[in-house]
């Protein structure tokens, strides 16, 4: 199933929140993302009959399988263009920005090209 660009930033959310606390629940995507709380609840039920996430009945939200592979993607595709915008004299904030409007446009062929060639650039000294 194709998921849309702000589906990819809800799981991406869920996704780092979840490394950052042992539960995420509706509010804290809202808090997040700076959403209301009727959006976050439509793209919740949207994600959930997609197969993208689980809700208990406390209201802890899961990826799944899916779900999850989904956001390690994008997670990862953030992370490398915004470090790479930082290595090109970018500032961070501008980086970050460019860097998640980027990470859902990309191909998966531009990505994993410009992933090997940041990967074989000198590493950077501290």
């Amino acid at each position: 199933m194709h998921i849309q660009e702000s589906g990819e930033m809800y799981l991406e959310s869920i996704f780092v929140l979840s490394k950052q606390k042992s539960s995420v629940r509706a509010i804290d995507v809202g808090e997040y993302l700076g959403y209301s709380k009727p959006s976050v609840s439509r793209a919740m039920g949207l994600l959930k009959n997609g197969g993208f996430i689980t809700v208990d009945k406390d209201g802890s939200i899961k990826l799944t399988q899916e779900g999850h592979a989904i956001a390690q993607k994008i997670y990862d595709r953030h992370t490398l263009l915004s470090a790479l915008l930082v290595r090109l004299g970018v500032d961070p904030e501008t980086a970050a920005e460019d860097a998640c409007r980027m990470e859902h446009a990309i191909s998966d062929v531009s990505y994993e090209a410009i992933k090997a060639f940041v990967e074989a650039l000198p590493k950077e000294k501290d």
